[in-house]
């Protein structure tokens, strides 16, 4: 069933996927055939008739490659040098468990960017590869506890630790539970 209202964020996204596909000259099949995802699931989605999950987003950020925050600063209108907390786009994937703040959205010229990521109990979000090959990451659990699967190891990250890599292939990021797991995460492209 298709949604009444539709969010701003999520239209402004609509408009760029449409427009990226676009300017890469790609059809529907053709992005589909990249992607995985179907045909009629990226018309809809480029239509803003339903939200993207982490997942989708991941292997579309992959198939033009951008990072998410990349993508969803792309939407913006502007990239001014001081962001505050009510213009920070937030955005959430409800099926998933997955809530995205850009704290500190990409800009032309800067090669770094801070998001903060919660995900609900037993949330569980795979990408089959990483936007861009390199990518340097860093999460900083602030409460919660993270399980983070990256580089061919599983690490178990509690409130206050630390974890650093460079993203080759398949992630994966799922919270154990108890409770919800909140976590910084500086992204460093290559």
């Amino acid at each position: 069933m298709g949604k009444t209202e539709v969010d701003p964020v999520e239209a402004r996204l609509a408009g760029q996927l449409a427009h990226l596909r676009a300017e890469h000259g790609w059809s529907l099949e053709e992005l589909a055939a990249r992607t995985g995802v179907s045909r009629s699931t990226l018309s809809r989605l480029e239509r803003a008739e339903i939200s993207p999950t982490a997942a989708m987003l991941g292997k579309l950020c992959s198939a033009y490659g951008r990072t998410m925050s990349q993508l969803l600063a792309e939407a913006e209108a502007d990239f001014p040098q001081l962001v505050r907390a009510d213009r920070q786009t937030v955005w959430r994937d409800e099926a998933s468990g997955f809530t995205r703040r850009s704290v500190s959205p990409p800009h032309p010229g800067s090669r770094g960017e801070l998001v903060e990521g919660t995900l609900r109990p037993g949330a569980d979000i795979s990408y089959d590869e990483p936007p861009v090959a390199g990518l340097e990451q860093h999460i900083w659990v602030l409460d919660g506890t993270l399980e983070v699967s990256a580089g061919g190891g599983t690490h178990r990250i509690k409130t206050g630790d630390c974890l650093r890599f460079r993203l080759w292939g398949r992630s994966r990021f799922h919270n154990p539970g108890p409770g919800p797991a909140r976590y910084a995460l500086v992204i460093v492209l290559p």
